[in-house]
């Protein structure tokens, strides 16, 4: 992965609490596992919230690992389309974003395909999504798939972040994953 950005997808308090009882706990815990990966390699991370007035903001649990994001507030699905989004992944010299939050079939689905449409490579991380629904979930992942994104997990981009075994990072990190 070169240059690649993490973008944490509208996990916000009311959305969370609607999301499928199931796969939510495990979805957040592999958001924060990727999300304090990122801080401690340098991976930039963008939040989103998706009209927090109404859904709430950020889960309180992942605010505290991303204190210094500050979160684009949209009222758009895809990403794409907040406020300032692409210029802050064009600043960053992104070339490669890896999707995490919710819904599946929803806002993350249109931001990667609209980022997908501008070039970029997108990952969606297929543990770290969440969908109401299991079929919806499913139906995101096949979506993001079939128009190009790469589906993969939590653990995945966690070992392509970090390269090598030889190090600081990857002591630290890999007992996240135990």
């Amino acid at each position: 992965m070169t240059r690649p950005v993490l973008t944490i997808v509208d996990v916000q308090e009311r959305l969370f609490n609607a999301m499928d009882a199931e796969r939510r706990d495990e979805m957040v815990a592999n958001v924060k596992i990727l999300a304090t990966a990122a801080r401690r390699l340098d991976v930039p991370v963008l939040v989103t919230e998706q009209y927090p007035k109404g859904l709430g903001r950020t889960l309180p649990e992942l605010k505290a690992l991303l204190a210094d994001a500050t979160p684009f507030e949209k009222t758009a699905f895809s990403c794409a389309d907040a406020e300032g989004f692409v210029d802050r992944l064009k600043a960053l010299g992104a070339d490669h974003v890896v999707l995490t939050g919710i819904e599946a079939h929803v806002c993350v689905l249109l931001t990667a395909l609209d980022l997908l449409g501008r070039g970029m490579r997108v990952s969606v991380v297929a543990d770290a999504v969440c969908s109401r629904q299991a079929a919806n979930l499913e139906i995101g992942l096949a979506q993001a798939r079939q128009a190009g994104a790469t589906i993969t997990a939590t653990e995945t981009v966690v070992f392509q972040l970090l390269g090598r075994a030889d190090n600081d990072a990857f002591r630290e990190l890999s007992k996240l994953l135990r």
